[in-house]
């Protein structure tokens, strides 16, 4: 799968098949359900969910959470737009 099949897919209402947690989480996030996004990602104890963690509360406008996420997977506040960074995460977890 490319970044652009992804990208299609959110006009539909599946994930896309056999799509990762990671990418799920990105899917409904996309999707304006970051409740779903946050839920999904929230709990997995590694760094690739904690990535997704940050950018999650960094996209909600919650800095202090989002960087003590960013912390945990090992990477600084990006300063790129939150679409951006949301490109960036997709292509890395395709």
């Amino acid at each position: 799968m490319t970044i652009a099949n992804f990208k299609d897919s959110l006009s539909g209402k599946n994930l896309p098949p056999n799509a990762s947690i990671y990418l799920a989480a990105l899917w409904y996030d996309a999707n304006d359900n970051w409740e779903k996004a946050h839920t999904l990602i929230q709990d997995l104890p590694d760094t690739n969910a904690s990535w997704i963690h940050a950018y999650l509360h960094r996209r909600e406008g919650d800095s202090f959470n989002a960087a003590y996420w960013y912390r945990h997977a090992g990477k600084s506040i990006p300063p790129v737009s939150l679409v951006e960074e949301w490109e960036e995460m997709v292509s890395a977890f395709l």
